[in-house]
């Protein structure tokens, strides 16, 4: 523009910083703010305030109050209302830091804040999880009077994303006691954690609370308790409310109808998605492809293939019929609506949603992606078969082929362009794991955009997806962002979704403890119980932390869900015995009273275990002697304790390493399995020499060695500890320890 002689003037430049603040670039946009104002180019505010944001979000404090000085210098607005711009953009921008500095130079400077700039102030340090800070603001305004009920309500918001519902329900009750009235999104908020805790009974009450207080009811609140109906299978409540929702004139939203569906689906109330389906378009309400998207793919999962005919038919209906035009608003009638309908398009319709794939057609795909490394010849190929795709057909293809993943992606792009195919969210799930599993993650995050951009609905599974990919390698601050804009976007954190997130920041790479905790404390309180492979991960990594309080904490919250009291502590015994935490472990077995013996059965092997890797081989075999002495009690004997709680154990090739040609060993354990063979051999030649003592005996060394190469080859087995003696399975570790103790070995 200025190479063809034109001056821009200030619409030009305001286009331009408005596009360079919302793209981020602080460096250009800030050029340009400093040439318009060598131009005398005056700014308004909201520009104003849009460049304070980009700056602040990218860091540029000194930029930030650089900009504040013009605003009161040059623009002439008052010192209250810039200072206060300036605190929100701090705010937003997570820069609590430099809000809190700001505070105290207006502090110093006389300067007095509105309770709004107050509020945006509480806002900002709730969001960084700073509720100290923002109670003792709470307090400086209780005394100046100024603290309403919104305030309150964004403490309560802060405590709600701790999920600590108990000190948001106290602030709550504060708020009554001062004579305020709640705010309908403070009552909503509450409602919404308390059906998602369960707690269906106080959320009740805090519903008809609002009733009686006489609050303006919205959507949101109602859709809460439609929500918290349905998953008590209240399905009657459940639509009793939305009809009253209509009675006092409230319009539901497509968000609301569709929350109710994903509801419903949860407890496979087919019939009922119908239904509401119906009731939309009855209501004039317009249905998005992704909301009808998401209908076809449920039902798909769970072939209720008649259903799919019907909703790809009322799909169709409504893009002949334009809103309101429907002849009927029974969109299920069958009849009129295929009268209506192309005859052709209602058969392909039926035909599409029967449709599976044959096996002959994902031999011969795949074997056209495996045949070349060359995406030439595949692609000539593919456009030479017949093939008629169908996304189930696509997935199967991906799944075979994830291995080479260049290849499925390839075909997946191809896929994709085809006359009278469309991608589904199963298939792009799966490229997006394909992709993560490959590294690509600039490719999976643009399966993702893509995904929008074309109307797939972005399931938890999608989600799930990338979180587990970027979790994988260590990459765990990426997998935070995407679990927070994940929940951010209104999808709910499925089980296996806390399961990646848990044990990615409990990995060895990218470990970080905290978030391990607050996730995990999350997952039991939404009601998403843990596996045993997550429990173990989780344990493992609280104790090699040194977080033994929080382990403690674990215990106790998954007894109250339910998980078995005695697999729990038998897996926090081990990890508590694998980070070398012996005296703890040993004192675990003491607090669990009652299940005790039964605790014993389960910890046995770890406890042992601990023992001989800190040296302390006589409490070994007094924890040996001792379990064999309760199970042979229990009519089971010792031959049991080997399958029930034999240690778990890895190979290493030595005993220890010293100078000399004879040694020593230290106090560690040969780590081996039993074997028949040995147990064989051994027994043969204790019976023939009179007993186990002739191991020690003569050339020791030479049977030794013999034992232990024969072990070595052999599958797993008793070993005899004595001539015509009990088996004891899980002893041999013990014993193998012992004879290395007491024997002179060559390495």
């Amino acid at each position: 523009m200025k190479q063809s002689g034109l001056e821009p003037d200030v619409k030009a430049y305001a286009s331009m910083l408005c596009l360079l603040c919302n793209a981020g670039k602080s460096d250009l946009a800030l050029e340009f703010y400093k040439e318009m104002v060598q131009k005398e180019i005056v700014l308004d505010m909201n520009l104003y305030k849009l460049l304070l944001k980009c700056l602040a979000r990218c860091g540029r404090i000194d930029a930030v109050h650089l900009v504040a000085d013009d605003i009161i210098q040059v623009s002439e607005i008052p010192e209250q209302d810039a200072y206060a711009s300036v605190l929100k953009s701090f705010c937003i921008s997570g820069r609590i830091t430099e809000a809190l500095e700001l505070i105290r130079y207006l502090k110093n400077k006389s300067i007095n804040l509105d309770p709004e700039s107050f509020e945006i102030l509480v806002k900002g340090l709730c969001r960084a999880d700073r509720i100290s800070d923002a109670l003792e603001i709470l307090d400086i305004m209780k005394k100046r009077t100024v603290a309403d009920e919104k305030i309150h309500g964004l403490i309560i918001n802060g405590y709600l994303r701790r999920n600590d519902v108990s000190k948001a329900l106290e602030v709550f009750q504060s708020i009554k006691k001062l004579g305020l009235l709640p705010t309908i999104s403070t009552y909503t908020e509450l409602m919404q954690h308390l059906f998602g805790y369960g707690e269906f009974q106080k959320a009740t009450e805090l519903y008809n609370e609002m009733l009686e207080n006489g609050l303006a009811f919205d959507s949101v609140a109602i859709t809460a308790m439609i929500a918290g109906h349905v998953r008590q299978n209240h399905v009657s409540e459940a639509g009793e409310v939305f009809k009253s929702m209509k009675e006092k004139g409230i319009k539901a939203t497509p968000k609301c109808y569709t929350i109710f569906m994903k509801e419903l689906s949860k407890l496979s109330k087919t019939d009922e998605i119908i239904k509401v389906l119906n009731e939309m378009q009855a209501s004039d309400i317009s249905i998005g492809d992704d909301i009808y998207l998401w209908v076809i793919s449920y039902l798909e999962k769970k072939d209720e293939l008649k259903k799919v005919e019907i909703v790809k038919e009322m799909q169709k209906a409504c893009k002949l019929y334009p809103q309101g035009e429907t002849p009927t608003s029974d969109i299920s009638s069958r009849h009129e609506l295929s009268m209506r309908l192309k005859a052709k398009d209602v058969e392909q319709f039926r035909v599409d949603s029967l449709k599976s794939f044959s096996k002959d057609d994902l031999e011969e795909i795949c074997r056209i992606l495996l045949s070349s490394m060359d995406w030439d010849l595949k692609h000539e190929a593919l456009e030479k078969c017949s093939v008629q795709f169908t996304p189930k057909l696509v997935v199967e293809i991906l799944r075979n082929c994830r291995v080479h993943g260049g290849a499925a992606l390839h075909f997946f792009s191809w896929v994709g362009k085809q006359a009278g195919y469309s991608h589904t969210s199963d298939t792009y799930n799966m490229a997006i794991k394909i992709s993560g599993c490959g590294k690509d993650f600039e490719h999976m995050r643009n399966l993702f955009y893509e995904m929008k951009r074309k109307g797939c609905l972005i399931t938890s599974d999608t989600w799930t997806s990338m979180i587990m990919q970027y979790g994988r390698i260590g990459l765990t601050e990426i997998a935070l962002r995407n679990f927070r804009e994940m929940k951010a976007g209104g999808h709910t954190p499925t089980g296996n979704t806390y399961k990646y997130l848990i044990i990615s920041l409990c990995g060895q790479k990218g470990r970080k403890v905290d978030e391990a905790v607050r996730t995990f404390q999350e997952m039991i309180q939404v009601g998403c119980i843990p596996d045993k492979e997550l429990v173990e991960t989780y344990f493992g990594c609280l104790c090699e932390a040194g977080k033994l309080l929080d382990a403690r904490n674990c215990v106790e919250s998954l007894c109250k869900v339910g998980f078995p009291i005695p697999l729990t502590y038998s897996l926090h015994c081990r990890a508590l015995c694998r980070a070398g935490r012996l005296k703890e472990a040993l004192a675990l077995a003491d607090k669990v009273g009652g299940e005790r013996q039964t605790l014993d059965h389960y910890t046995y092997g770890s406890l042992v275990h601990g023992l001989l890797q800190k040296g302390q081989l006589e409490e070994a075999l007094a924890k040996i002697e001792s379990m064999k002495e309760i199970w042979s009690n229990d009519g089971r004997g010792g031959a049991d304790l080997d399958r029930r709680a034999a240690p778990p154990i890895s190979r290493q090739d030595h005993l220890g390493r010293c100078s000399g040609s004879r040694m020593r060993p230290q106090p560690t354990i040969l780590y081996i399995s039993p074997a028949r063979k040995a147990s064989s051999w051994w027994q043969t030649e204790s019976t023939k020499n009179g007993g186990a003592d002739w191991f020690l005996g003569g050339d020791a060394n030479y049977r030794w060695c013999r034992l232990v190469a024969t072990l070595r080859g052999g599958d797993a087995g008793p070993i005899c500890s004595g001539g015509g003696g009990t088996v004891v399975y899980g002893a041999l570790p013990v014993v193998v320890w012992s004879f290395a103790s007491r024997c002179d070995v060559e390495e």
